[in-house]
């Protein structure tokens, strides 16, 4: 797979994609690449539940979106063949909004790392106390 990377971390930095396993020194990882996103859309396209927590790439950067952007598009187009889409964390939950798209998935949590607990069939302390009698 290829990655996105800079050598600064700021808009208008020197950008390149490069292999996973070929970031030189100096350089930062940055955003997947379009093999990558490539990857990701195949293995998306026969989903039929996604749980994405984590953006793809420091999309509040606008050089650095376009990862970010792309798999958030293709999960609405997705979600409009039927998938079920949901969107766990805080940084997600933003990146979808930044691109409009919270209205047209499934579901859009910002409860974060509670949300993974919830599906991981963790005990929320919250939660516990209001079933409690």
């Amino acid at each position: 797979s290829d990655v996105l990377i800079a050598d600064e971390f700021a808009a208008g930095a020197n950008t390149k994609t490069v292999g996973v396993h070929e970031i030189p020194d100096g350089w930062l990882g940055v955003d997947i690449g379009k093999a990558t996103i490539d990857q990701f859309k195949k293995i998306l396209s026969e989903a039929k539940t996604v749980v994405w927590n984590g953006p793809m790439g420091v999309f509040e950067i606008e050089d650095f979106a376009k990862g970010t952007e792309e798999i958030a598009r293709y999960l609405v187009e997705i979600t409009e063949n039927g998938a079920t889409t949901i969107v766990g964390g805080g940084d997600s939950a933003a990146a979808v909004k930044k691109f409009n798209l919270e209205d047209q998935l499934s579901h859009v949590s910002t409860g974060g790392g509670a949300s993974l607990e919830f599906l991981e069939g963790k005990v929320l302390p919250g939660v516990a106390a209001l079933t409690d009698k």
